[in-house]
């Protein structure tokens, strides 16, 4: 391997000692060995710290790092991709789980794939004990050549019943330089949407059409464990809990110019950028008339009949046992 990996790894982590060993051993199994993986432990206090030394002890790619305090998931994703040095880079989760030819997949994706910025997998969702519970095909036109086009499928997201996790771009593999030139993860309310959005006003992304990324839904995933707004975005950032300057609307209110500002700085056409401001409209407008935050029950299982999927078999390292 090259002092420079070609895939840059970035682990964000809080107290993640339960699924954190088996993460780890499905990366360490990729096929696709020319990567770094980097550990950024958010000052967790359970043995988190523990299993991530061990791991560097045995393999040389780990790089740890250990915040001497909570600064918040959004501070500790960006943290990650700053310490990076690859071409490529993704975030991964310490709960998820990875099927061996994943990153193999996607980075041969990109460099078949010039004009894109971004590749992925589908995804699929599995529970604690790694039973597959949903497995849905793409939905969106990330893929189009045209940046409007794909704003738009982004932006409207998905009709009807869409499951607990279907359309998810946030850990594909990312060319480095394209990240840098977009605003980095922020902590309002869906900030992540708006880094994905404007990812894709830069480029158009590439799926594989299989399920190698499995997302595991338990009661202490962050989507659960953090229900309302406030809750949210202070996990994101511990100073968004100050009520005085940080009231709900802003929260909102920065969610919607995040998509502004995603369109004002990316490189379009006026044709292109008028384009999406116009779909923008449309899209407030239909947020004020009817609100649409529904999500299906997390105990639903919304599987294609087409899916075939061993989660076992897919992934590396079967289920480690932290010490």
């Amino acid at each position: 391997m090259s002092d420079a990996p070609r895939l840059s790894i970035g682990l964000p982590v809080y107290n993640g000692e339960e699924y954190l060993a088996e993460s780890i051993e499905a990366l360490l199994g990729q096929t696709f060995e020319d990567f770094e993986l980097i550990i950024a432990d958010n000052a967790s206090t359970d043995g988190t710290a523990g299993i991530c030394r061990r791991y560097m002890e045995q393999d040389s790619r780990i790089r740890y790092f250990r915040q001497p305090r909570n600064i918040g998931l959004s501070p500790n994703h960006n943290f990650a991709f700053a310490q990076s040095r690859g071409e490529f880079f993704c975030w991964a989760a310490s709960d998820d789980l990875y099927a061996r030819d994943l990153y193999e997949r996607c980075v041969a994706a990109l460099d078949e794939h010039h004009d894109a910025v971004l590749a992925a997998a589908w995804t699929a969702a599995i529970d604690s004990r790694r039973n597959l519970t949903q497995a849905l095909d793409y939905p969106l036109v990330t893929d189009s050549p045209s940046a409007p086009v794909r704003f738009r499928s982004m932006l409207f997201g998905i009709e009807g019943d869409d499951g607990l996790i279907r359309a998810d771009d946030d850990y594909g593999v990312i060319r480095s330089s394209v990240l840098r030139r977009v605003a980095p993860y922020n902590s309002f309310y869906h900030a992540d949407k708006t880094m994905m959005m404007e990812l894709a006003l830069h480029g158009r992304f590439c799926h594989e059409p299989a399920w190698l990324y499995f997302r595991r839904d338990h009661d202490d995933r962050a989507l659960h464990a953090n229900p309302t707004v406030r809750r949210w975005c202070a996990n994101l950032d511990p100073r968004r809990a100050d009520r005085l300057r940080h009231p709900v609307i802003r929260l909102y209110s920065e969610y919607f110019w995040g998509f502004v500002r995603a369109i004002q700085r990316a490189p379009l056409s006026a044709a292109d950028r008028l384009a999406c401001y116009q779909c923008l409209g449309e899209w407030a407008r239909n947020r004020a008339l009817s609100r649409s935050d529904a999500t299906v029950p997390a105990d639903r299982l919304l599987i294609d009949p087409a899916a075939d999927i061993s989660v076992d078999a897919l992934v590396a390292g079967g289920e480690a046992v932290a010490p």
